[in-house]
């Protein structure tokens, strides 16, 4: 008996070209994100920069731009924060009403330096300025947003979100990282409870759970609480599970990565973005969000912060998608018997 077997496989630029691209409405249900706005100074193997705009938020939001045109972010900087840089935000649809600008008082600011694998960094300086005290207020305009992104924060500031929204979003979804697993492993637990998407990294994953296997660890996770676990692992890709299902998509292999500082936000910030833009929370849809999250994450690395995103097009998005497509689309003929 011969059997034809056909990769299953989902074309996210058909989603994006009647979404997006060809003109057709887009739901545009609201988004809100809460991360911080900063400045960074990042040297890799590749060079190194003086301070440069960065903060999860940031990145989260610039790259839910591509898709979604009713951006909401809460957030602090200092009076030394660029007017520049606030406006090349609102031109990007995004709403600047939550962010918080603190007259007398310094922006959040960090300093690292990558190793050669680029993996791996050390942390030179931590300046939380603004961020140490941040108290996250919602503007009554944001009230009834549909989605929430949780930039990485203190897990309180985080939950603190949540409980001031008066309607629960349709889907809550947060990043976190091992220094809030170090010192403040129960707060974050509450906090975890409480969301129904986490994105952490695999490192972070088998922290979190005390188990190696990440599809060990999937599970125990999400008897935290999220319905849903996204856990990224770098140039290696990203697992999405549910339930009793899980999802692998790979990470395009490029030929120079020269600052990997936003990826993982720029990666959120996609897959947000398009859940939003499609309002279509199912396990299918989010495999498209998470190529859509993968491109964008692929373009990031490219320049040093946020400048690479910055000068794309949707245009260059889709080609750069149609890459994913054309490196997982296969067909396969077996026989048996």
């Amino acid at each position: 008996m011969k059997l034809s077997l056909k990769a299953l496989h989902y074309n996210p630029v058909r989603n994006i070209e009647c979404t997006i691209f060809a003109g057709v409405k887009i739901l545009d249900m609201a988004l809100l994100t809460v991360g911080s706005v900063a400045f960074d100074a990042i040297e890799t193997p590749f060079g190194k920069t003086d301070k440069i705009i960065g903060g999860a938020g940031t990145y989260i939001a610039i790259a839910a731009s591509f898709y979604n045109n009713e951006q909401n972010i809460v957030s602090v900087v200092g009076e030394d924060f660029p007017q520049e840089m606030l406006d090349q935000l609102s031109a990007r649809k995004v709403n600047l009403q939550g962010l918080q600008i603190k007259a007398g008082e310094k922006t959040f600011f960090w300093s690292g330096r990558y190793h050669n694998d680029m993996n791996s960094r050390d942390t030179l300086v931590t300046e939380l300025n603004v961020l140490e005290h941040f108290d996250p207020i919602i503007p009554t305009g944001y009230q009834g947003v549909d989605y929430l992104m949780l930039g990485n924060l203190s897990p309180q500031v985080q939950k603190s979100v949540i409980e001031r929204l008066e309607t629960r979003p349709k889907l809550i979804a947060m990043d976190t990282m091992n220094f809030w697993m170090d010192i403040a492993m129960e707060p974050l637990k509450e906090t975890i409870s409480m969301v129904d998407l986490l994105i952490i990294n695999d490192e972070e994953a088998r922290q979190l759970s005390g188990e190696y296997s990440l599809v060990k660890a999937s599970k125990i996770i999400r008897e935290m609480g999220p319905k849903y676990l996204i856990i990224k692992k770098g140039e290696h890709g990203a697992l999405l599970f549910h339930n009793n299902k899980m999802f692998y998509a790979p990470a395009l292999p490029l030929e120079e990565v020269f600052d990997p500082t936003g990826a993982g936000d720029t990666f959120a910030g996609g897959f947000m973005g398009y859940i939003a833009s499609t309002d279509d929370t199912s396990f299918e849809n989010m495999k498209r969000a998470i190529i859509n999250g993968s491109a964008l994450a692929s373009f990031c690395v490219e320049e040093f912060g946020t400048t690479r995103l910055m000068n794309i097009t949707k245009k260059d998005l889709q080609e750069r998608i149609e890459e994913f497509v054309a490196l997982t689309n296969f067909e396969m003929e077996q026989v048996i018997g």
